[in-house]
């Protein structure tokens, strides 16, 4: 089943068109003919049980995978064609931080802003200003090595908002993160969007997504199930809660 509740057309911070993967020399599809725009200023969830294809999109989108079928662009720069151009306009947070252990955050921010150009006075209120958010000044100058999980996504975090992107691309951003944390994450998407930027996160916590999304997708198998704004499709699915309208269309999925 397919229902998608179409937007005004604004301009594409992300559109993703006809992309389809698979795996075991095609015997598995995790992602199939997918399609769907993000625009500027909203805060965008995209959902889908174990397997249904999420992070495989995001890899795509990110381009740590390879788009052999169909397109997708950031900010109208193709990320096969014109991957380092687009690459300039996204920060991402992947679902497991692989960050370098041997820098201390310090200077894995430093390194991350001498990538993008960020001059060392926006660089220090931009950082300056996220540590204090995460709590995470104590450690600001400790090798990554000695962080927990949840510190190392919170320097993550910090660190794909070093250039201020136009789009932030987030995958179970919530995952090892504490509750104050979590808020202020949640915060921070919110702040983000007011700004007229683009959030895009995949999440398994459903009231996180139903409370600060303006949009969301669901997928199934790879497919695309429902796509819309969040309050139309409540009013659509006899205003049900996002749990119970996921539930319902879902589906069963293997594991991604």
């Amino acid at each position: 089943m397919q229902d998608t509740i179409n937007i005004t057309q604004e301009k594409a911070v992300l559109d993703i068109s006809h992309v389809s993967m698979s795996y075991a020399n095609g015997k598995v599809k995790a992602v199939d003919d997918l399609s769907f725009t993000l625009k500027s200023g909203e805060i965008f969830g995209f959902l889908g049980a174990n397997g249904a294809g999420k992070t495989t999109t995001i890899k795509m989108a990110t381009g740590i995978l390879p788009v052999k079928s169909g397109s997708i662009k950031i900010c109208g720069r193709d990320i096969t064609h014109d991957s380092l151009e687009a690459k300039r306009h996204f920060g991402f947070v992947p679902d497991s931080p692989i960050i370098f252990d041997k820098y201390t955050g310090r200077e894995y921010i430093d390194f991350l802003g001498d990538i993008y150009g960020v001059n060392k006075t926006a660089r220090e209120t931009i950082t300056q200003d996220l540590l204090k958010r995460f709590s995470l000044e104590d450690a600001f100058d400790k090798r990554i090595s000695a962080y927990s999980h949840g510190m190392k996504q919170k320097i993550a975090i910090i660190g794909s908002l070093i250039h201020s992107p136009e789009l932030w691309i987030l995958d179970e951003p919530m995952m090892g993160l504490d509750p104050p944390s979590a808020f202020a994450l949640k915060e921070l998407m919110r702040q983000y969007k007011a700004e007229g930027k683009t959030v895009f996160f995949s999440t398994h916590v459903l009231d996180v997504a139903e409370k600060i999304c303006d949009r969301v997708a669901i997928i199934g198998k790879g497919k695309l199930v429902l796509c819309g704004d969040m309050d139309e499709i409540k009013r659509a699915q006899g205003d049900e809660s996002l749990e119970e309208i996921f539930l319902s269309v879902a589906g069963e999925n293997n594991n991604e």
